[in-house]
């Protein structure tokens, strides 16, 4: 004890022991470590590993190899909770949780037109791998839905082998697939909990749908499916009238309080010149989802009343109509709807390509047979929908080409024409056959599940004719 007394007790003024008295601390400190650590070292009993000196060596071993530069970046794996796997009461150290500790990722941007292996061959990776990875089980198939635009991240292990794919579908999900030690892997679509908020907006037509739509503080996603679901009963393009309204119950989705985007339409109500038309979202026991009326009939018909959204008609049906190209009498048998060039034109209606080439004046053509008593045919394109041909089964709304103005036009548009028995009929006043309504086990279901969301609609009318009405 004397010795420790005098190793502290200082001669100096007292000024001076202000200052020393750190610094000798700071020795005795240093020579207690140096002990200790030297006891550890020349120990013949040598202890095992723990937890938390692996942890420590991490941030050093990403350090060192971040500063070689001979690797693309070096992170921890995404999405893997912030839990040491190995503190978890067990001395031992799975080799796969190890392995996932650090991950090596490569960012690959997806390119049109890019197929999944011609990714995995420019990026050097095996088409073992790719095999085992489409078919490991029944969701991995979606990794061939890749989009342009959409990045893969490719993780590799510390050892250079291919370890991870992972493709971020949106905002909430995403497919990854994991190596195994056997070589197989394991895909998963991890999906995080979305908190669905209820929206309501109301609003009325001065302008166009998109416009007016926009002012109410819908988003283009939701205006878009507005138009989708009164697409077989409203030409947004010819039947919007000055004081039409629209009411809308619809989905905002949110992961805790950060806003992702629009969720769905529950709801929706469109008064077109006077005449109210509700309609309700329902999906049935078996995962189908649909609108319908409040009588359980479906609002989807077999055919679209217009092929292209939001488009202006520039000439109507008219067997006496003058052609501005030949500038003499010439039956006009079907609807023009002038659009810039390159806009999306979409089958009316569920059928089959049955011719798809040029046609003199009508320049590039595709007819769709839907059946044996009806016919669409699509005019003046300026290309057509790439992996189509004739003979292509094609659904009610997708696209088959775009607008252009190929043949005898003076402008960008699409000719559109409606056959039925092979006889032209007007498409804009044809009536168009419905489709089939709700099945009779689903209808007391449907008609309990949707009495509610009916009468918000009902609320939300009064409302707006309410403040509408108000004098100003």
């Amino acid at each position: 004890m004397r010795y420790r007394n005098d190793l502290y007790q200082s001669t100096n003024p007292p000024e001076d022991k202000k200052n020393n008295t750190p610094k000798h601390l700071f020795i005795g400190i240093a020579c207690a470590v140096l002990a200790t650590a030297s006891y550890a070292f020349f120990s013949e009993k040598t202890e095992p590993l723990t937890p938390e000196t692996i942890a420590l060596t991490i941030p050093d071993l990403t350090t060192k190899i971040e500063q070689t530069g001979k690797r693309d970046s070096l992170i921890t794996e995404p999405d893997i909770p912030a839990i040491n796997p190995i503190a978890q009461g067990s001395s031992n150290i799975p080799t796969q949780s190890m392995q996932s500790l650090t991950t090596i990722w490569r960012e690959h941007k997806v390119k049109s037109g890019e197929s999944l292996s011609a990714i995995f061959s420019s990026n050097e990776l095996s088409k073992l791998d790719l095999h085992n990875i489409v078919h490991s089980n029944d969701i991995s198939s979606q990794f061939a839905s890749i989009i342009p635009g959409k990045s893969l991240m490719i993780g590799h292990d510390l050892s250079g082998e291919f370890s991870h794919l992972i493709y971020k579908k949106n905002a909430y999900a995403e497919l990854k697939a994991t190596k195994l030690d056997d070589g197989s892997f394991k895909v998963e679509l991890l999906e995080k909990e979305l908190d669905q908020r209820i929206n309501t907006a109301t609003g009325v037509i001065h302008t166009s749908l998109f416009i007016d739509g926009k002012n109410a503080g819908l988003s283009d996603n939701i205006i878009m499916q507005l138009a989708n679901i009164f697409a077989w009963d409203i030409d947004f393009a010819l039947n919007l009238h000055e004081g039409d309204r629209f009411s809308v119950i619809y989905e905002n989705l949110y992961i805790g309080s950060e806003f992702i985007g629009p969720g769905k339409i529950l709801a929706a109500e469109f008064i077109n010149q006077g005449k109210s038309i509700k309609s309700v979202r329902y999906q049935n026991a078996e995962g189908k989802v649909s609108y319908y009326n409040s009588g359980g009939n479906s609002m989807r018909k077999a055919f679209l009343r217009t092929p292209i959204d939001f488009a202006r008609i520039s000439s109507r049906f008219n067997l006496k109509r003058k052609h501005p190209v030949l500038n003499r009498i010439r039956a006009h048998k079907g609807v023009d709807y002038a659009a810039k060039t390159g806009t999306p034109i979409k089958s009316a209606g569920d059928g089959k390509i049955t011719y798809r080439g040029r046609n003199g004046g009508y320049g590039r053509v595709v007819i769709v047979q839907h059946g044996q008593k009806y016919s669409t045919l699509y005019a003046h394109m300026s290309k057509y929908r790439k992996g189509q041909r004739v003979g292509s089964r094609v659904k009610q709304g997708q696209v088959i080409g775009y607008v252009g103005r190929s043949g005898l036009a003076s402008g960008p548009h699409l000719h559109y024409e409606f056959r039925v028995n092979g006889v032209h009929r007007n498409p804009l006043t044809v009536t168009l056959p419905n489709a089939n309504p709700i099945q009779a086990k689903y209808k007391a279901d449907f008609l309990e599940k949707s009495r509610i969301l009916f009468q918000q609609l009902e609320q939300l009318g009064s409302t707006q004719v309410a403040v509408t009405n108000i004098p100003k």
